[in-house]
């Protein structure tokens, strides 16, 4: 031992297979560690000391108790029977004591036999290492707790003053109708007792008047009897003195007002039609209370409608919630079927102040294979929860145009063309913070919807349209199913062509001059047409040029229909047989014009294509 330290630990060195603590003492320099243990020293006192060689540390094994007595065998240890033991040590535990021995050889100068090591500097160093980053990191898990915390407090603050101010107005307004009301019932009553009392005045006075009007003509008619029988008239002259007072006295006594007078009460002197019970209106003001959360609405999957660009959701909500004032929709594009995802290439659109249980989106673009939607019901004070989301499938045919192969004369500009009699240019667009060619597997508007029938190249590096075949393809491939897009085109072009293309349609091709492809072509070059072309074949259209077009495309019937895009009216129709795929192909030339995709097809279509299937124009029929 060293003479300068005190000792901690007596090693009897003669068996060091049982190496026994009898005694620890706890330097002042281990104010923090050995404040923690020292209770655990008494039960240490003559307990086996694990040390273990090599490699491996000093490591304390739990005994009978989960506490970790500082006791544990002297034994070498393998790995695996030290991983074991690591595993049953409260990693708390375990870490100050590797601390608290460490610091015990280093200040007591224990001497220790070479073969015998307690724990690498180097180890140690790392776990402390471990412990100061996790400690680190608490401490910052507590700040932002503590900070939060504070925050809420303050926000508690805040929104209790809030809702205080907004309950405070609330009855107030309350207060005012109630006084407002008593005000307007008081001058009722008033009014009411105003004229009752007017009333029975008027005809109390009236009554008095004729009261003292007939005791006058009583009094009158007393005198005129007792002065005949005081004058000593006989029986034969009083008679004859009353017929000659009736004249005079008749008249006044049957016009006496008391004859005239009703005796009953112009008015009753009842207000109980006056009276008020406000016993539902207490049970009411009683029943007050703080708005409830609005509960949760659910969509009604079965309800719900997608048809022409256009979605119907229907959704229900419980009877019990009275109090909703309105609804938040929300809606996103997404081409994932299945649950939300955290990350979406598209945002949340949002829908505010549905006031049915119902709403109509319409005008859609359906770019994307799928919309979901979820719906919450508002109160003038909160939102609800969510409802679960719903998915919908939104399929409708998607292309691009393919400026790669397109006529060098066509300034294609996304779903826009345009003549450019410059020629020799190919489209720039920037992406990704460069400049590059606007090939469609380039253009950012690829990452939309992929239609697994896109061709994975341009058109397999196909050469560009040349020479008078002004003509951009579509690159989608249309090789099944019914599909409709639109066109809206300038009537000024010299001349313009709408229809379908084979993809191997040659770089000379004009659209209808071959059997690979079908169009309706406008011409105003010299001589006006319109007409329907494939196979050379010309077929002339006696309907008005409309400003746009919509293009339908059966392809296992084989029908291709032109449509006025406004009306719907049918323009014209092919019956044929496709050999192969085909892709939507355009033509202008001096002019310009648009392309409208992402749209199902409209319900007047189908059932226009249903009415005349049985009369539509065949190709065989085109001179």
């Amino acid at each position: 031992m060293c003479s300068r330290c005190p000792s901690v630990v007596e090693v009897l060195a003669a068996a060091p297979e049982a190496l026994r603590v009898s005694l620890f003492l706890f330097p002042p320099e281990l104010l923090g560690v050995a404040d923690m243990l020292r209770s655990k020293a008494p039960k240490a006192q003559g307990r086996p000391l694990a040390v273990t060689t090599g490699p491996y540390r000093v490591a304390l094994q739990s005994s009978n108790s989960p506490d970790a007595h500082l006791a544990a065998r002297f034994c070498q240890l393998d790995s695996v029977s030290q991983n074991a033991l690591r595993l049953r040590m409260r990693p708390d535990v375990e870490a100050l004591l590797d601390v608290l021995l460490l610091q015990l050889c280093f200040f007591s100068g224990l001497r220790i036999s070479t073969d015998f090591l307690f724990v690498t500097m180097g180890d140690q160093k790392e776990e402390l290492k471990k412990i100061i980053t996790t400690l680190a990191l608490k401490n910052d898990e507590i700040q932002n707790f503590i900070s939060a915390l504070k925050q809420m407090l303050i926000n508690v603050e805040e929104n209790s003053a809030r809702v205080q101010q907004d309950l405070e107005q609330e009855f107030t307004s309350l207060y005012t109708i109630l006084d407002e009301l008593k005000d307007t019932m008081l001058t009722r009553i008033k009014q009411e007792r105003a004229s009752k009392t007017y009333d029975l005045q008027s005809q109390l006075s009236a009554c008095t008047k004729a009261l003292e009007s007939s005791e006058e003509l009583l009094e009158q008619a007393n005198q005129t009897l007792c002065s005949a029988e005081s004058e000593g008239f006989r029986e034969s002259d009083c008679c004859l003195f009353i017929l000659v007072l009736h004249p005079l006295l008749y008249p006044s006594v049957t016009m006496a007002p008391a004859f005239r007078l009703s005796l009953k009460a112009k008015v009753s002197d009842n207000m109980s039609h006056l009276m008020v019970d406000f016993t539902q209106e207490k049970q009411m003001l009683q029943a007050l209370t703080f708005l409830p959360v609005p509960g949760t609405p659910e969509i009604d999957v079965s309800e719900c409608l997608v048809a022409d660009n256009c979605i119907t959701l229907v959704w229900r909500i419980s009877e019990g919630d009275s109090k909703i004032d309105h609804y938040d929709l929300e809606y996103r594009r997404t081409n994932h079927e299945g649950p939300l995802r955290a990350k979406e290439d598209y945002p949340w659109m949002v829908v505010e102040g549905v006031r049915e249980t119902e709403y109509t989106l319409s005008g859609l673009k359906f770019d994307t294979r799928y919309m979901i939607f979820r719906v919450k019901a508002c109160n003038k004070a909160v939102a609800g929860e969510f409802s679960e989301p719903v998915t919908l499938e939104t399929s409708a045919f998607v292309f691009k145009l393919d400026a790669s192969s397109s006529h060098q004369n066509l300034r294609v500009d996304d779903m826009s063309v345009e003549w450019d009699a410059t020629g020799g240019k190919v489209q720039e667009i920037r992406k990704d913070g460069k400049n590059r060619t606007a090939s469609p597997l380039n253009s950012p508007a690829r990452s939309v919807v992929m239609s697994p029938k896109r061709m994975p190249t341009p058109r397999g590096g196909r050469d560009r349209f040349t020479a008078e075949s002004y003509t951009v393809l579509g690159d989608a491939l249309i090789d099944s199913g019914q599909h409709y897009w639109e066109v809206r085109f300038d009537k000024e072009s010299k001349a313009f062509a709408v229809g379908v293309a084979f993809r191997n349609l040659g770089k000379f091709d004009q659209l209808g001059k071959t059997n690979a492809s079908w169009c309706l072509h406008l011409n105003n070059w010299l001589q006006v047409s319109f007409t329907a072309k494939h196979n050379n074949k010309a077929k002339t259209l006696e309907v008005p040029v409309p400003d746009r077009i919509g293009v339908y495309c059966n392809f296992e019937e084989g029908y291709l229909s032109f449509y006025n895009a406004r009306t719907k009216q049918l323009i014209h129709s092919f019956k044929t047989k496709f050999s192969q795929p085909v892709l939507p192909a355009f033509m202008v030339w001096n002019g310009s014009f648009s392309v409208q995709t992402g749209l199902q097809v409209p319900s007047a279509v189908k059932c226009l294509q249903k009415r005349n299937s049985g009369t539509s124009s065949s190709t065989t029929s085109l001179t």
